[in-house]
């Protein structure tokens, strides 16, 4: 039995594929949010969250997409934010909207015996407040789930506090803590693993490359996958 524990995938279909072809025998799939924004194929991974998610919560990115508001992200992400998401609404289907305005904020599940308090960006259901590892121990006090699982920060990390074990997975497609690696964890039953497997890089840069998107969102999202890539007008 595995539970596959997944967050931020950000339509980057080629670490997903990666990710799933790595972890063939999971049994189910636990999902903290961001499936859109950034990457350039935002269908083929919404769908596959739709299909194949037992677990999942919405992300900041998803709640922009879905809803039309303020995605409230970093500001150095913002401009690439607002360029694909204009993009990934035109690709995205009346069923994918469907599916990310039903995305909960919040969600509690048990799994082989252990329960989990799942939310995007805090343990009370926050989608947009960035919260660093230090301030686990104040957020998680009052909590009695065994595991809590966090994304948004596209961080890895884990640390337990008490009975409680809070998980940030890190990020599928668009890691802050490396380059090149997509980032997930899984959980066996009695295991909690944080794993960072390679995945074909190159063909997410094709992918941005063969968009509608403006050559200077390209090269800036490229050069956070790639640090071989020049980021050319990436500071606009």
């Amino acid at each position: 039995m595995k539970l596959l524990i997944l967050s931020d995938i950000h339509a980057n279909w080629p670490a997903l594929e990666a990710v799933v072809a790595a972890e063939a025998d999971y049994t189910a799939v636990a999902f903290c949010g961001d499936v859109v924004d950034y990457g350039p194929n935002p269908v083929e991974c919404v769908r596959w969250v739709a299909a194949h998610a037992n677990f999942f919560v919405r992300g900041n990115h998803d709640n922009a997409v879905a809803f039309g508001l303020d995605c409230r992200c970093m500001g150095s992400f913002r401009e690439y934010s607002l360029a694909t998401r204009a993009w990934h609404k035109s690709v995205l289907s009346q069923s994918d909207f469907e599916f990310l305005r039903n995305m909960p904020g919040l969600f509690t599940f048990e799994w082989q015996g252990r329960h989990f308090r799942m939310a995007h960006a805090t343990p009370q259901g926050d989608l947009f407040e960035y919260l660093s590892a230090t301030q686990w121990p104040e957020r998680v006090k009052d909590l009695d789930e065994d595991f809590i699982i966090l994304g948004h920060t596209h961080i890895q990390g884990s640390e337990q506090f008490g009975r409680t074990t809070v998980v940030n997975p890190g990020s599928v497609g668009l890691a802050r803590d490396t380059q090149g690696l997509a980032c997930y964890a899984t959980f066996d039953g009695e295991d909690l693993a944080l794993r960072r497997i390679p995945y074909d890089v190159e063909r997410t840069v094709r992918d941005l490359r063969d968009s509608p998107l403006a050559d200077w969102v390209v090269k800036g999202l490229s050069a956070r996958l790639l640090p071989n890539i020049d980021s050319g007008n990436s500071a606009k």
